[in-house]
């Protein structure tokens, strides 16, 4: 099980192509994302040392940041380390980037907006997404915290509703 971890990682040019087989109908196994792994085990958040086998999923999911709120519960999102001034420059970008966001984090419940400050204003490079309950909100937190995007580790947390309704994106 612990090979599945390996799924897509860069092989000589090529993604390596991990997985069961097609028709497999055992009990589902528990495993990480590679790129997830590499940056929890760079950063010295996950140490693996003398793991017992099966243990890398447990030891990552363990150690999630997303298992950690610095906000109390709310129905707003703050993602973080996602983008760069330069991804918000060009309009264009901009659009995609905000439609990709909304696609994606809609998957995780009722999604009502997708903020994204334009460069050079207050917030810029983070993202905020507004929810239609807390569980949702949750949900999206414990979806995304932790992700590996562009080389980057995604910090998700809640954010004052309040301080959203006033557009302060500090």
């Amino acid at each position: 099980a612990n090979a599945l971890n390996l799924n897509n990682i860069p092989f000589m040019g090529a993604q390596l192509r991990v997985g069961r087989p097609s028709k497999w109908n055992g009990p589902p196994d528990s495993h990480g994302n590679w790129e997830d792994i590499l940056a929890k085990y760079m950063s010295g958040e996950l140490q693996i040392g003398n793991t017992a086998p099966g243990q890398v999923a447990a030891a990552v999911a363990s150690s999630s940041p997303a298992s950690t709120y610095t906000q109390p519960p709310s129905r707003v999102v703050e993602l973080q380390n996602m983008l760069s001034e330069d991804d918000l420059k060009n309009p264009d970008e901009y659009n995609d980037i905000l439609e990709d966001t909304r696609e994606e984090c809609a998957q995780f419940g009722q999604l009502i907006s997708v903020h994204i400050p334009r460069a050079g204003e207050p917030g810029a490079t983070k993202i905020f997404l507004e929810y239609a309950s807390n569980e949702d909100a949750g949900k999206a937190i414990q979806g995304l915290a932790g992700r590996t995007f562009d080389g980057r580790k995604v910090l998700a947390t809640f954010v004052d509703e309040a301080k959203f309704a006033r557009k302060d994106y500090s």
